[in-house]
């Protein structure tokens, strides 16, 4: 159940280049998609979002792919890192230090899945999974920013954790980004908004199913805006999605829970004005 990004762009880039975030650390910068059929998501997110595919050209990459929009990155999608990996969308989190996140993270009792490495000459990456289970990437610029754009017609939006275990992702985010939760009744459910300073950076809820298995980990999803969610639902399913929560409105817009071709979880929302 996605918020608004309060201000999250930020205008300022040091004068050698995009070598700095276009969001503060500690705020979603990036998502990118894990696949194991790299050919048909260059097929299908362009048909959707209006993206332009730019493979990367370095053979070291395995064809990933940065999907642009207007010609700004918005997103990327790129094979999965092990042969069992299930298609998946992450969340990155834009941060001017790696290895200080890795630490934090152990000491809040995550887990380091991949340490902090050097991508070409773009960046560093890690990828970290919370007490939970939910797994999650933080983005350290060099050449390449993250994603140029938010919050409008294919361009992300919203990033959010489900999880079973609010109480323990407050205390865990806490402490690894300085995240404090804005807990607000959204009907008989307790919907967290992540405040970074003074702005709602990303979303966490429980999971909605009342047969959420007791071991099933945590996920952080990704939204992506449209003009409207309903065409884009059906739009989706034409191109051989699955819509597993039909449009519907919510307090931030109307919005769905999609599935591309190869079963990757992602939601498109309509904003609004």
């Amino acid at each position: 159940m996605p918020g608004f990004r309060q201000g999250a762009a930020v205008a300022a880039r040091a004068e050698r280049g995009l070598d700095v975030s276009t969001v503060p650390p500690g705020t979603p910068c990036w998502a990118d998609l894990a696949t194991p059929d790299l050919t048909d998501a260059r097929r299908f997110y362009p048909e959707l979002f209006g993206w332009i595919g730019q493979v990367t050209p370095e053979p070291e990459a395995g064809g990933y792919t940065v999907f642009l929009l207007d010609g700004k990155p918005v997103a990327g999608a790129g094979p999965p890192a092990i042969p069992d990996q299930i298609p998946i969308w992450s969340t990155y989190l834009a941060t001017d230090d790696a290895e200080l996140v890795a630490g934090r993270v152990e000491r809040a009792g995550g887990q380091v899945v991949v340490p902090p490495f050097e991508v070409f000459d773009r960046g560093w990456m890690a990828v970290f999974a919370d007490p939970a289970g939910a797994t999650f990437s933080v983005w350290q610029p060099l050449a390449m920013a993250g994603a140029e754009v938010f919050n409008v017609p294919g361009a992300m939006s919203w990033n959010e954790l489900v999880t079973p275990d609010p109480e323990g992702a407050k205390v865990f985010y806490e402490l690894v980004f300085g995240w404090q939760p804005d807990d607000q009744a959204v009907g008989a459910m307790t919907y967290t908004g992540w405040r970074l300073g003074t702005q709602i950076v990303a979303g966490m809820m429980p999971p909605l199913a009342d047969d959420f298995p007791a071991d099933l980990p945590a996920y952080w999803t990704v939204y992506f805006a449209v003009a409207d969610a309903d065409a884009a639902a059906a739009r989706a399913a034409e191109l051989g999605g699955t819509i597993l929560v039909p449009p519907r409105d919510i307090p931030a817009g109307r919005f769905a829970a999609l599935r591309d071709p190869q079963g990757a979880l992602f939601s498109v929302i309509d904003l609004g004005p």
